[in-house]
């Protein structure tokens, strides 16, 4: 079972368990995935699918501290708990020593000298992790063995 497919079976769960935040949550991220196989005229790959779930776990880890910066706790742990619900359905993220060593192999694939060769290997890089990394993660570790 893809993704997709898989959020939608848990908004039915959701909806059965009167859970109103995991259901809104997913509601939210399947309407991103509709609006995208509408607009596009496509239907959305797991890939897909989770780029979206990055892209909407980024806005609420942006969203936390800024509710936290203004005192506004209640909003900040309501942020939390759907970054939660988003991260349960990501791969689980690489730690540095092994992102590292991906990056290692990358570089030395593409065939980067220096800083003039960083678009290349975020090129790659991008498509090799996928969402098992943030993309300011891979930047930070480029640049560290670039240098």
């Amino acid at each position: 079972m893809g993704l997709k497919e898989q959020i939608k079976d848990d908004i039915k769960v959701a909806m059965r368990a009167k859970d109103t935040l995991k259901r809104d949550t997913l509601r939210n991220i399947q309407t991103v995935v509709k609006q995208i196989e509408v607009d596009d005229r496509r239907d959305v790959s797991d890939e897909d699918v989770e780029k979206i779930l990055m892209k909407y776990a980024k806005q609420r880890e942006d969203g936390m501290v800024q509710f936290r910066d203004a005192g506004r706790d209640d909003l900040a742990d309501k942020e939390e708990a759907e970054l939660k619900i988003v991260k349960s359905y990501l791969p689980e993220p690489l730690s540095d020593a092994e992102l590292t060593n991906i990056l290692k192999d990358i570089i030395e694939k593409v065939d980067a000298k220096g800083m003039q060769d960083m678009g290349k290997v975020m090129g790659a890089a991008k498509s090799a992790i996928g969402s098992r990394a943030d993309g300011g993660r891979i930047n930070l570790i480029v640049k560290n063995i670039l240098l």
